[in-house]
């Protein structure tokens, strides 16, 4: 991954309430999976990415942008009352 990362304010504070390290955002970045595309968000497309860090599932909300940053807009360890095993889709 060779793009800019941009922490919203929002990312850091929940990173920080949810002891999620910078580090971790890069292993979900660059290791991670996509597992869902937000083509309509604004002001640039975003996704939701899956990444472990050891046994922790960890989702991060990014947006790419024209100018090669990355900009993340939250993260979170995903409620397992919330998804699906495996934490790739939410439960109906």
């Amino acid at each position: 991954m060779s793009n800019k990362l941009i922490f919203r304010k929002h990312a850091l504070q929940r990173m920080f309430q949810r002891s999620i390290r910078v580090e971790d955002v890069h292993a979900v970045l660059s290791g991670g999976k996509s597992i869902i595309d937000y083509p309509d968000d604004t002001p640039y497309p975003s996704r939701l990415m899956l990444g472990w860090c050891g046994e922790r599932p960890i989702h991060v909300v990014a947006a790419d942008t024209p100018e090669s940053e990355t900009i993340i807009i939250t993260v979170y360890e995903p409620d397992p009352a919330l998804w699906e095993p495996g934490f790739e889709r939410k439960k109906p």
